[in-house]
């Protein structure tokens, strides 16, 4: 199969794009509408931790959906959950705070709905061939959205008076979810196949010498960062600066870095540097914390955003690439794709759930600015181990 995108992948890419931008657009700034809603940094990380365990969840029991029904049906229903998610946060305006619990694992089970049948349609319609210059050209709309979406949001937000700002954003998302939701009726129907096995999960990681032990690690350690990442450096910026267009701006800087090299690493990238890069990456975007220990400003947090942009698709785009070269690996791993998404997908709300477990015990403790620093880079490091998990798999997919 050629490296060139063909009409389904592009296809693809565009209802991805707007599923990323609709997210972008809302929530980046949900975590700061719930704060400011009578919210607190442990509050707003349990809400987090019942969307990702609801999404862990969703996606072991959608498999079996996926897998022997209609895949889908189920992108769909996800994409409608989470414009409906939005349309419920209005409704309740301040209540919103007090069913926060709910709220999380309504979002929760909306994208896992989404996601399982995404990564699976994803991997039916890219190849090893293609996988990096599609991962590229994913993580460009994904810059490109979080460039323009907040930007947008927080100029919108700024601009009007008290919440009608959020009014507007929460509703024009649900306007994007419900076209991506169309737009996905172009996509070829794909007919079921096999059974689904609820042990699938459990066998794997059992099997000794099998090469999925060493890879579920590594996607715990990128979940790690991630359910930390996603959500609290907004927050921290609006906590120091309580000007929400001062997060649409830093997103606006960071993802136009973000752009470029995602653009750069998906073009130029070759499988048997995948471990250089990985290494590359995940260092780099630890050590861009490091400015934060002598004070967490507006300035410092934009210099560690553009540094850790520049840097993390070199780690981001090999690790998706070779987690779903793994699941194309033979015939038997094809046959079993559904399930090996659903074992991807564990392992990343493994490491999202302790990653968010280990942020609400640190700030119940405390949340003065030296004390968020050493966690964000305690935390922000933990992606090396995913690196130092894979070096094996990887040469061994280089020599290949």
């Amino acid at each position: 199969m050629t490296k060139i995108l063909d009409k389904q992948s592009m296809l693809l890419l565009a209802v991805h794009a707007l599923f990323i931008f609709a997210t972008a657009l809302s929530g980046t700034f949900l975590p700061i509408y719930l704060w400011k809603n009578g919210g607190s940094y442990a509050l707003i990380g349990l809400f987090t931790l019942a969307q990702y365990l609801c999404s862990g969840v969703t996606f072991w029991m959608a498999g079996n959906w996926v897998k022997e029904k209609n895949k889908m049906i189920v992108l769909r229903v996800g994409m409608a959950l989470c414009g409906i998610f939005y349309c419920i946060v209005l409704w309740l305006q301040d209540d919103a705070i007090r069913n926060i619990y709910l709220l999380g694992l309504l979002l929760g089970a909306a994208n896992g709905l989404f996601w399982i049948s995404f990564n699976v349609v994803y991997f039916e319609i890219t190849s090893p061939e293609n996988r990096d210059r599609y991962n590229g050209w994913a993580g460009i709309f994904t810059a490109a959205s979080g460039m323009l979406a907040p930007w947008i949001s927080g100029f919108v937000i700024s601009a009007m008076a008290g919440e009608s700002g959020y009014t507007v954003i929460f509703l024009l998302s649900l306007l994007l979810f419900i076209t991506g939701a169309v737009l996905s009726f172009w996509l070829q129907k794909r007919p079921p196949s096999g059974t689904y096995n609820w042990k699938h999960c459990y066998m794997q990681l059992c099997e000794r010498g099998n090469p999925w032990r060493r890879m579920f690690a590594a996607v715990a350690a990128q979940g790690v960062r991630e359910g930390v990442f996603m959500f609290l450096i907004g927050l921290i910026i609006f906590a120091v600066t309580k000007e929400e267009s001062k997060v649409g701006n830093y997103s606006l800087i960071t993802s136009a870095v973000a752009f470029v090299s995602f653009w750069a690493v998906g073009r130029w990238l070759q499988k048997r540097h995948r471990s250089a890069a990985m290494m590359i990456g995940s260092v780099m975007a630890a050590l861009a914390i490091l400015p934060l220990f002598t004070g967490i400003s507006y300035s410092k947090i934009v210099w560690f955003g553009i540094c850790a942009s520049l840097f993390m698709p070199l780690y981001t785009i090999p690790m998706t690439s070779q987690v779903f070269d793994l699941i194309g690996a033979n015939e038997k791993s094809v046959c079993e794709r559904e399930e090996f998404v659903v074992l991807r997908e564990l392992a990343l709300t493994l490491g999202r759930v302790f990653g968010i477990v280990i942020y609400i015990i640190i700030v119940y403790t405390s949340s003065e600015p030296d004390v968020l620093a050493w966690m964000l880079f305690i935390i922000g490091s933990v992606p090396i181990a995913s690196w130092l998990l894979l070096r094996p798999i990887l040469r061994n997919h280089s020599r290949t």
